[in-house]
């Protein structure tokens, strides 16, 4: 008997069919003997309609006030799918976070888990139940208040769950078959990867892939849990992402190849200080005044200095809705820091090639420079680390560049891959 933990976004439980579709899985999972944990996320787009009428009511939500509102999506889907198992004739019970102990810091809307206590899903387990658990939130231990995880927390609750609860398996449903080469959506052709490392999703999440949160795969990367994604509106066998110090008898099988994947987003702006003055401890001043917005920082360029006026310029990315609250830190601060101009752009995109197989092959960023200046796309800024490059380029050129850069890695596949629903969550 082997326990399951198995997470369904909003796109799998969208509707009373999608529920009862999902209902009869887990129903199937318990029949054959497993112990089964049930991670839901809301229902379709609820957390963007309890969003939009928080701002309907009010201009500036009160943070506790709008993680109480939106942990009500989750609370909907735990109840109607715990019903529905039932009416199967299997026995079901929901717990919220806080019930089934996800203990949280106390930061609205972005709280971290710092403990899980699960000893009520235990014995819903040791009765012969099936436990379902509201995704994406938790309480904390100092303020006793309902807190939320961020959006996609779901992934993250399941994830932890499986490790706290020491399951054999972490099963992510979604609207596809797997992890793909790159977004079907952009690349028709994509092609499933069977098995998938956790340091390349990792980058690939933090590159823009949304099949998987980030903040799940590092926490399955530190636990040790095994990931299987896989979709909900079909039976097929999806992607297993494992750690590399366990292995996978998927991954150990297969031969490793350069460029595992593709992934890119255009929720990023890029933001240039121009003029700086090519002195030591100014880029430091620039980036503490950044820091204090609590800012999320990827991409960071310095040109080489003007040897007439001794200045430069430096260039870095931020996620597009941190943006604004960065520029102004750094125009109230012009006259401290010493630069000229200070430019934003939000109409970018961040394509990244990640493989493990970079490590050993030469020649990738020449192959991928080729591809993009051979279909008349330029780049404007550069990033690597040891398995990935990221280059950035015009929002509306990214999905061209994907399929570019697909091609040019040979990724494609002879099938076009199906999505069955949403987004890919």
């Amino acid at each position: 008997m082997a326990l399951i933990v198995q997470k369904f976004g909003g796109s799998s439980v969208a509707d009373a069919t999608s529920i009862k579709r999902v209902a009869k899985r887990i129903v199937e999972t318990r029949r054959a003997g497993n112990e089964v944990v049930v991670v839901v996320s809301a229902m379709g787009d609820t957390t963007d309609e309890l969003l939009d009428l928080a701002d309907e009511c009010t201009p500036i939500a009160a943070p506790r006030e709008l993680d109480m509102l939106l942990t009500a999506g989750e609370r909907i889907s735990m109840a109607l799918l715990a019903m529905t198992i039932k009416g199967m004739g299997v026995e079901a019970l929901s717990f919220t976070g806080s019930q089934a102990g996800m203990i949280t810091t106390g930061d609205h809307g972005a709280a971290k888990i710092v403990d899980v206590t699960p000893g009520r899903v235990r014995d819903a387990l040791d009765g012969g139940a099936v436990a379902i658990v509201a995704g994406f939130q938790g309480v904390s231990p100092d303020s006793k208040d309902i807190t939320t995880l961020g959006r996609g927390g779901s992934d993250t609750t399941a994830v932890a769950l499986a490790a706290a609860l020491n399951a054999d398996v972490c099963e992510i449903y979604t609207d596809v078959d797997g992890i793909f080469t790159t977004d079907p959506r952009m690349a028709p052709h994509a092609r499933k990867i069977d098995a998938i490392s956790s340091e390349e999703m990792l980058e690939l999440a933090a590159s823009g892939a949304k099949v998987l949160h980030l903040r799940a795969v590092e926490y399955a990367r530190r636990h040790g849990v095994e990931i299987h994604v896989r979709s909900s509106f079909s039976g097929e066998e999806g992607t297993i992402v494992y750690t590399p110090a366990k292995g996978h008898p998927k991954g150990d099988q297969m031969e490793e190849s350069v460029i595992t994947g593709i992934a890119a987003e255009a929720s990023e702006a890029k933001i240039t200080v121009s003029g700086v003055p090519d002195v030591p401890g100014v880029a430091a001043r620039i980036f503490e005044v950044v820091a204090k917005t609590d800012a999320n920082i990827d991409i960071i360029v310095q040109n080489i200095s003007a040897a007439d006026t001794n200045r430069t310029d430096i260039s870095f990315t931020v996620p597009m809705a941190e943006g604004p609250k960065v520029t102004e830190a750094l125009e109230a601060e012009r006259e401290n820091l010493g630069y000229e101009t200070l430019f934003y752009d939000d109409q970018i995109a961040k394509i990244a090639v990640v493989g493990a197989g970079m490590r050993t092959s030469s020649g990738v960023s020449a192959q991928l420079f080729r591809a993009l200046y051979e279909a008349g796309i330029n780049i404007e800024m550069i990033s690597t680390s040891e398995i990935r490059i990221s280059v950035v380029t015009r929002a509306d050129l990214m999905e061209k560049a994907v399929r570019v850069l697909h091609t040019a890695f040979d990724l494609d596949s002879d099938d076009e891959a199906t999505v069955y629903a949403g987004t890919g969550r």
